[in-house]
């Protein structure tokens, strides 16, 4: 299973004095030092971590693989087209929220899905939808175009006892399952850190994690190469 870090919140702390440190380009060079297979940014609407300009340096740096989340807009989709990362996952988003809430609504964008898609595909760009562990939003991920899905793993991040995470893994489990024997690639994310993420090694399905916050918090303490190291020693 390989391991894709997000960066973001390198980004929050930099924003957090308007000054030039810490770099997100610096952090996403030193996670793949250390074994990151990918590295992830969200360029929201409002630019509240992530700037434009951090975008293109990161894709003029990064040696590995660049996968931009983003709204499903206009904008969005020409600054991707424009940029080139190796993948773009299409996210949900709303200014007040502190961070994802949920997988995208791909129900409700379905009808103009396909028609967004279509350019990146003839770039040679892949397109990820971040869905719930849902039969038919995988179903509708694929009809779209959709290279790859990335499972929504919030709810089982989120869950105290171990009724109630099992229920969730299993939901995850079955869907990547699915996802996979209709050929479209797996990955997972959301809310993953260092004491929920050792049975997705049971799912040989996902072939990636995502993670930023818990990683990110953890190299608060320990240092970015020493956070990453032990996160990928975790997902074996």
């Amino acid at each position: 299973m390989r391991l894709a870090v997000n960066i973001d919140h390198i980004a929050t702390l930099r924003n957090a004095r308007g000054e030039g440190v810490p770099d997100p380009v610096e952090a996403a060079l030193l996670a793949e030092k250390n074994g990151a297979a990918g590295i992830v940014c969200h360029l929201r609407e409002d630019r509240r971590h992530i700037k434009d300009e951090d975008l293109r340096n990161l894709r003029a740096s990064i040696t590995t693989k660049l996968d931009l989340e983003m709204a499903m807009t206009p904008e969005m989709q020409m600054i991707a087209l424009r940029t080139k990362p190796e993948l773009i996952t299409l996210v949900p988003e709303k200014r007040e929220e502190l961070t994802t809430e949920g997988g995208f609504n791909i129900t409700a964008h379905f009808g103009s899905l396909a028609e967004f898609i279509k350019p990146f595909k003839r770039s040679g760009i892949e397109v990820s939808m971040f869905i719930e562990p849902d039969k038919h939003a995988i179903d509708l991920s694929l009809e779209a175009g959709a290279d790859l899905v990335e499972l929504h793993t919030g709810k089982y991040a989120l869950q105290t006892d171990s009724v109630n995470g099992d229920r969730e893994f299993r939901r995850i489990r079955e869907a990547a399952s699915y996802a996979k024997s209709i050929g479209l690639k797996v990955v997972a994310g959301h809310g993953l850190n260092y004491g929920n993420i050792a049975p997705f090694r049971e799912i040989p399905e996902i072939e990636e994690v995502s993670i930023g916050h818990a990683i990110i918090a953890r190299a608060v303490m320990t240092g970015l190469g020493e956070a990453v190291r032990e996160m990928l020693g975790l997902i074996g």
